[in-house]
């Protein structure tokens, strides 16, 4: 053996699958791992230049991947007015004030963050903004991303008023007379489009390099975007990841899921293979690929647009004759999955509701039938309400899991806007990650980012306990819904390298893997359960160099 580059010791190795093994080093030449191996033959990988790291008891990892993150949206909004720290109306209507009073030379005042938890009905009201900023518009992202905040001057820029139609994959929500009242859902976010400014090509590059320096100090080696197209005004997402490789900016490797426009036809299947196609010509892959296709089937639970199989009910208990949005009709989408699958393209489905998710897994199967077997490695975002006859599908059709276990617990949205609007039972069905292990399917994870923490260690630990740290709640779905800690790791680790098609060289450590690390500190497996989130990253790798270093 020839001396490694460097040498990590003295801890714990999770090795992307099961318990982590105790008592060897990690040795590290170049980019590439090249040598696990017991610590009693350590000495003979350390030569004149190895860097030989001591973890103290801390845990090696590979490094964490996303497998549903919105990274230069999130990055834009950090720059932008950002709200995601505001912990309540007030305090949210206090930070726009603030932003406003310290860019008095913005024409707009735009970002996002806020949480419809903290307002009635979830749906925050003009008269808020106007209060603070009454003469220029102000536009303002929720933090899940599924509805607009908008202040009157930004309405009537708009040219909206009672007479405006709800369109048809969206809503306003209105005032006694029909005027709008300051929130708007799902398509109805898209009435602004036409007046309110686009983010200018170097504030998004900005973005995307603010961004990538949070998710590298999370220990974060590798995403999956979950919308490349146009999103929170920027005009191309594609053109910032490819300025970004161009320039060698871009450090960690990216799988693009190509945004389908549910409005559009079956010719977008060709334009995705000719974008795929254009960046496997151009020798780019490795960092960054466009091999995916993101499909919104249905929207969201608590303003009531998720798909659902049973009606939404109103604050009363009564059934209405809602029960939420297919965002692209059940038969056309599986002529598109069977079109994208047959391509060798992988679908990314956002599906919330169990209708939702039924109709995903009709279109794999549609697919499945169609074509045979692929090396798609479709998979079905959120996955917040999932049928048990549902659950056992997902292995027989290779569908993956792509959990975000931070939803996992209950918390207000959930509490308030979320189930006292579902049918009877629905609590138990809340994230079936048991379910759907027990039923073999295979799991990736992720965060969705900016709509919550990207923090991996957050969301593990709330997918080993359903309960946020500090709470004292029941664990949400019942105890037969969590995972234990080495299949959560799994599925931040090697699920999301098998998801993006990099599980031949990323998600492990293994001789001849990416040396894409995260050392953990205290030791995860070393904790009681109830306080996993204790853990945090003190050191990040990619490529066999320190990427990221705690300093305090």
């Amino acid at each position: 053996m020839s001396a490694a580059d460097v040498l990590f010791t003295g801890g714990a190795v999770f090795t992307g699958t099961g318990q982590p093994i105790q008592g060897h080093v990690v040795a590290v030449t170049g980019d590439r791992i090249t040598a696990v191996v017991p610590e009693a033959e350590a000495q003979a990988l350390i030569g004149e230049g190895t860097r030989v790291v001591q973890l103290d008891g801390a845990l090696l990892s590979p490094g964490f991947q996303d497998a549903h993150v919105h990274p230069i949206g999130a990055g834009v909004e950090l720059l932008m007015c950002n709200l995601t720290e505001t912990e309540s109306a007030e305090e949210a209507v206090a930070a726009v004030k603030a932003y406003a009073d310290a860019n008095p030379d913005e024409a707009w005042i735009l970002g996002g963050g806020w949480s419809m938890d903290q307002y009635p009905g979830g749906a925050p009201v003009r008269a808020l903004l106007d209060a603070v900023v009454p003469d220029r518009p102000v536009v303002l992202s929720s933090r899940d991303h599924h509805s607009v905040w908008a202040n009157t001057a930004a309405i009537t820029l708009a040219g909206l008023d009672a007479s405006t139609p709800d369109p048809v994959d969206g809503r306003i929500e209105r005032e006694a007379d029909g005027f709008p009242a300051g929130t708007f859902h799902e398509g109805a976010e898209h009435l602004f489009n036409d007046v309110r400014p686009g983010v200018a090509a170097d504030f998004a590059y900005a973005g995307l390099l603010r961004a990538q320096d949070e998710l590298l100090a999370l220990g974060i080696t590798g995403w999956q975007d979950a919308m490349i197209g146009s999103i929170s005004g920027i005009e191309s997402v594609d053109d910032v990841y490819r300025r970004a490789v161009a320039e060698g900016t871009l450090r960690v490797h990216v799988v693009g899921a190509q945004w389908w426009e549910r409005d559009g036809g079956i010719e977008q299947v060709e334009q995705m293979i000719a974008r795929r196609d254009e960046l496997v010509a151009a020798g780019t892959t490795a960092r960054y690929s466009l091999g995916t296709t993101k499909i919104m089937v249905d929207g969201v639970a608590e303003n009531q647009t998720a798909a659902m199989l049973t009606p939404y009910r109103d604050s009363h208990g009564h059934d209405t004759d809602n029960s939420g949005l297919s965002f692209v009709d059940p038969a056309f989408l599986k002529q598109v999955v069977t079109e994208l699958d047959a391509a060798g393209m992988q679908v990314h489905f956002h599906a919330l509701g169990d209708r939702a998710v039924r109709e995903a897994l009709d279109a794999i199967e549609a697919a499945r039938a169609a074509n045979g077997p692929t090396d798609g490695r479709h998979h079905l975002a959120h996955l917040q309400i999932v049928e048990e006859s549902e659950t056992a599908r997902f292995a027989p059709l290779d569908a993956v899991a792509n959990l975000q276990a931070l939803w996992a617990t209950h918390e207000d949205q959930i509490d308030d806007l979320t189930l006292p609007f579902l049918q009877d039972g629905a609590e138990a069905r809340q994230y079936p990650f048991g379910d759907l292990v027990r039923h073999g399917a295979r799991l990736a994870a992720g965060s969705d980012w900016p709509v919550s923490s990207a923090d991996p260690m957050d969301a593990i630990h709330i997918a080993v306990n359903r309960i946020a740290p500090g709470l004292d709640y029941e664990p949400l779905g019942g105890e037969h819904q969590r995972l234990d800690l080495e299949t959560a790791m799994a599925a931040y680790t090697s699920g999301t390298a098998y998801v993006n098609h990099r599980d031949h060289d990323t998600g492990y450590i293994r001789e001849g893997y990416l040396a894409n690390l995260v050392v953990l500190e205290p030791n995860p497996f070393s904790l009681p359960q109830e306080e996993i989130h204790r853990a945090t990253v003190t050191s990040t790798w990619i490529e066999g160099t320190s990427a990221f270093t705690r300093t305090a």
